[in-house]
């Protein structure tokens, strides 16, 4: 049997994930990532984007909302704001919350509209590909 490593998502909520695996996607702050087992120590900050993680060949996707990653001694322990299921994502609803915020950002002026708005679309937009990808295997 193939090395894991434990995966544990928190946010605010309490604990979303906590399994072993066999390695993690990630959106960082300079890029997306990859993790596998006997990954060096790190530490990174995540954007709003997807987390994405295997199980014996299953894939399961998650939309993420800004957080920190850690790996140390194939631990991968997440801190995020918020860490949503693909499959518990109900699409039209992002569907719907990005098409709002794109719309406004057609007619905001004030930079801080403007940055929240995009990070709406940002996280909508997360949300339909992490819940386009769970239904899917690798």
């Amino acid at each position: 049997m193939a090395e894991k490593m434990k995966l544990e998502i928190v946010t605010p909520y309490g604990k979303v994930v906590d399994t072993d695996v066999d390695e993690v996607v990630a959106a960082g702050a300079l890029g997306e990532f990859g993790v596998l087992p006997g990954h060096a120590p790190l530490l990174t900050l995540l954007k709003i984007g997807e987390l994405c993680y295997k199980v014996d060949s299953v894939l399961t996707c998650m939309a993420v909302n800004t957080g920190y990653f850690e790996v140390r001694d194939n631990r991968i322990i997440v801190i995020a704001e918020t860490a949503e299921n693909g499959k518990d994502i109900d699409v039209e609803r992002a569907k719907a919350a990005c098409a709002r915020a794109e719309e406004a950002l057609k007619t905001a002026t004030d930079d801080k509209d403007i940055k929240l708005l995009e990070a709406a679309v940002l996280r909508a937009t997360a949300r339909i590909s992490a819940a386009g990808r769970s239904v899917n295997t690798r």
